[in-house]
């Protein structure tokens, strides 16, 4: 299954209810939510005021992706604000295996997400227990960062770990992707794909159908 997957940190906020519209209508079925808090990384985006504000007007799903230190925190209030995954940390959670129980017993799905330093091997333990693993492709807290290549051997490590175990888990890329760097992750094995200023440049709609059509051609090109 692939998915294209807009982060709304790259949309234009005053008009962000009309933007996610426009995805929807192309057919778009993951929203990407990026929630910083200005400790684990430097930046600060929003919270559950605005995902609870737009959850009442999407059908989509929602992908929450906390950067945030000790994340467990606040995982049931984003349940009740409307996600429908949530991603953590492995750097941020002092308890990575309670915090996923956290988010299950909360009723949604549960991803890890490693830095571009942070090994594959400090949750490679953990594979069997989660859905989703992000990878990050550059240095999370900030948009518009060029595609880190050492991180393709992390994502090729990781597909082989997955699929060697028969684990269904989905692997997902964020930074730094583009034409160029799409075709480069999805061969090295990521389903899953975070886009920003891709999606949210100039022609929302004509961005979607030109990146949804080249996942289809590279995704007939694998099979």
């Amino acid at each position: 299954m692939y998915q294209l997957c807009p982060s709304i940190l790259s949309a234009d906020f005053n008009r962000l209810g009309e933007q996610i519209k426009i995805l929807e209508n192309e057919g778009v079925k993951w929203l990407h939510i990026d929630v910083m808090d200005g400790d684990f990384v430097p930046s600060i985006s929003f919270g559950m005021p605005v995902i609870k504000s737009i959850r009442k007007e999407s059908g989509m799903f929602f992908d929450v992706h906390l950067m945030v230190t000790e994340p467990g925190r606040y995982i049931q209030d984003f349940v009740d604000c409307g996600a429908d995954s949530i991603t953590v940390h492995a750097e941020a959670c002092e308890d990575l295996e309670r915090t996923i129980e956290l988010i299950h017993d909360a009723g949604v799905k549960a991803g890890i997400s490693i830095k571009p330093a942070t090994p594959v091997n400090d949750i490679s333990h953990m594979l069997e227990d989660v859905d989703m693993v992000l990878v990050m492709t550059v240095q999370p807290g900030f948009g518009g960062q060029k595609y880190i290549d050492e991180c393709t051997e992390k994502i090729q490590e990781l597909r082989e770990l997955i699929d060697h175990e028969g684990l269904d888990v989905d692997i997902q890329v964020d930074g730094g992707i583009n034409e160029d760097t799409l075709v480069t992750v999805m061969k090295a094995g990521a389903n899953l794909f975070v886009a920003g200023s891709w999606v949210f440049k100039d022609d929302i709609a004509k961005n979607v159908r030109n990146i949804q059509n080249k996942i289809h051609e590279i995704a007939d090109t694998l099979e």
